[in-house]
C-alpha cells in the first residue's frame, strides 16, 4: 500500500475544508451535523481498520512462508 505525499495529504485536506465549507453555507444544520458524527463514525470503524491490519500481517506471513523455499533454493545472488 503506498503512502500519498505530504502534499497530496494537504491538497485533499483543503478540498474537504473546502466542501465543508459549501455545505455549510448551503445547509448548516447538515454540515454541523457531520461535523458532530464524524469522530463517533470513526470510533465505530476503528474496530474494522484494525481487523484490516492484522488481516494484512497474516496474509504477509502467509506470502513469506510460500515464497521461503524458493528464497533457500535461489542461493546467494551473484554480483
Amino acid at each position: 500500500m503506498s503512502d500519498p505525499s505530504n502534499a497530496t495529504m494537504g491538497i485533499i485536506a483543503m478540498l474537504t475544508f473546502i466542501l465543508w465549507l459549501l455545505l455549510f453555507i448551503f445547509c448548516w444544520p447538515l454540515a454541523l451535523l457531520a461535523l458532530l458524527l464524524y469522530p463517533l463514525i470513526w470510533l465505530v470503524l476503528l474496530p474494522f481498520r484494525l481487523l484490516g491490519f492484522a488481516v494484512e500481517g497474516v496474509f504477509e506471513f502467509l506470502r513469506a512462508l510460500l515464497l521461503m523455499p524458493a528464497r533457500l533454493l535461489r542461493g546467494k545472488p551473484v554480483p
